[in-house]
């Protein structure tokens, strides 16, 4: 897959050494002229929500770090649209944002489900051309989203998931140590 659009799925290269981006998985957002954003999905952070919004207290849904870009900001997808107005179809049945109030509220009376929402701190952004000029360079791969890598896949699986979802080589990628000169 080359074409990116909303709903893609961005492979780290598997000898990308940033540490922001390193083995990672990122679902894209919004893929425009103008920029790119997505969220990291296969980065859990130590805390959960309850601890960053107070009226949230005692919820554990764990929060992932979204990316290295506003990382005082709470964004979320999900595939609950008719519990949380206001969000914008991604891709699918996948799901940005919406009403922070309604999705407060859905929390706190226990409608929804770790596998129907991911919470992010922070987001992954690129300016005019940056994304395809990384892509030209082979920083990342590319396929197509599915809500199971969004929100089904355990964390420490995504990556070699969205890997194995490429076939033929890109599988052996798996196997490849994150810095063949230690070898």
């Amino acid at each position: 897959m080359e074409r990116l659009a909303p709903g893609t799925i961005l492979i780290a290269d598997p000898f990308l050494k940033d540490p922001n981006f390193l083995r990672t998985t990122i679902f894209l957002c919004e893929h425009k002229a103008e920029g790119s954003f997505g969220f990291v999905l296969n980065r859990r952070l130590d805390y959960v929500i309850g601890d960053l919004i107070n009226d949230l207290e005692g919820c554990s849904f764990p929060v992932y770090y979204g990316g290295p870009v506003q990382q005082d900001t709470v964004h979320f997808l999900h595939r609950c649209p008719g519990l949380i107005n206001g969000s914008e179809k991604v891709a699918g049945d996948i799901f940005w944002g919406g009403e922070f109030d309604e999705l407060v509220a859905m929390l706190q009376k226990g409608k929804l489900s770790t596998n129907d929402i991911r919470l992010f701190l922070g987001y992954s952004g690129w300016g005019e051309g940056q994304l395809q000029n990384e892509m030209n360079g082979k920083t990342w791969l590319a396929t197509s989203g599915s809500p199971e890598l969004v929100f089904d896949t355990d964390v420490h699986a995504a990556w070699k998931k969205a890997l194995k979802q490429l076939g033929g080589g890109y599988e052996q990628l798996i196997n490849y140590p994150i810095d063949p000169q230690l070898n």
